[in-house]
């Protein structure tokens, strides 16, 4: 499933746009160009697991040529993204993505949302969220959207408050009631799941759960909802890109039954599709 090329964050930094020449074999710079193979950057796991599928199995009969770039660090692939790199990226909710384009003044957009991690609460010392004790520790995600994303979770679960009207960015600074005076440790998102070993919990998102063979669907004392949640993860393109004839089979391959089938079989409730 995995015989994508990983783009580690050095080599991003250091050759973004060779990568974009090599990946298309044409000037990225045109955007107008929708010659040759669909270049799409996507974070490993389900993302790029779930390209692979429709690669395999459905993108030649649609009469699609694509290319699946597995990148190692999400926060990599909207640059990418901007800067021709790739065409599209898959990895991301709206709030993410409105968090990036108003610091960068970018203009990328969704096109079809595909699915939904659940965000949950993991732990190796114990077996149900109530037995967190006084001054325990819990790893959180330090990048802005999924960090209040995660507090949200404890709020909901009674395990913290947070102030009232708190929004996408809220930070531990924001809560208002902290009864078990729970110790926060602030992680890149990728590093929560190794945290497990140092930290009585760690909230982790549910794409690095399953590359730590966490299960969201068993494994998490505390997850998300599905239901009304505004974090499902789409496939994105930089503005004018929507318009592109491959991007549109993609965006109808994405949502296909198969597609469905493929998530429902594989992630048994980890990942859960949203359309």
């Amino acid at each position: 499933m995995r015989n994508t090329a990983k783009i580690t964050t050095a080599v991003l930094a250091a050759g973004a746009l060779t990568l974009g020449l090599s990946a298309c074999g044409s000037d990225k710079d045109s955007a107008s160009d929708t010659s040759g193979p669909l270049v799409v950057g996507a974070s490993t796991v389900p993302h790029a697991e779930i390209l692979t599928f429709i690669k395999k199995n459905l993108a030649t009969k649609a009469g699609l040529d694509l290319d699946v770039r597995e990148f190692s660090d999400y926060a990599t692939l909207n640059p990418a993204t901007e800067d021709g790199s790739v065409d599209a990226n898959y990895f991301q909710n709206q709030p993410y993505l409105d968090e990036f384009n108003e610091k960068n003044g970018t203009d990328i957009v969704p096109v079809v949302t595909v699915h939904l991690e659940p965000l949950g609460l993991y732990s190796k010392k114990l077996k149900n969220a109530d037995e967190l004790k006084s001054g325990a520790t819990v790893a959180v995600p330090n990048d802005t959207v999924n960090e209040a994303r995660a507090l949200k979770l404890l709020d909901a679960n009674g395990i913290i408050t947070l102030k009232d009207g708190v929004g996408n960015a809220a930070t531990p600074k924001d809560i208002a009631e902290n009864p078990k005076n729970i110790e926060f440790k602030e992680l890149e998102a990728a590093q929560t799941p190794r945290s497990l070993d140092d930290v009585d919990a760690a909230v982790v998102n549910g794409n690095y759960a399953l590359e730590a063979d966490l299960s969201p669907a068993e494994d998490a004392l505390v997850s998300e909802s599905p239901k009304d949640n505004p974090y499902g993860n789409f496939l994105a393109v930089k503005e004018g890109g929507q318009d592109d004839p491959r991007v549109k089979k993609l965006a109808k391959l994405l949502t296909s039954a198969e597609v469905r089938k493929f998530i429902d079989d594989e992630y048994a409730g980890s990942v859960v599709a949203s359309f």
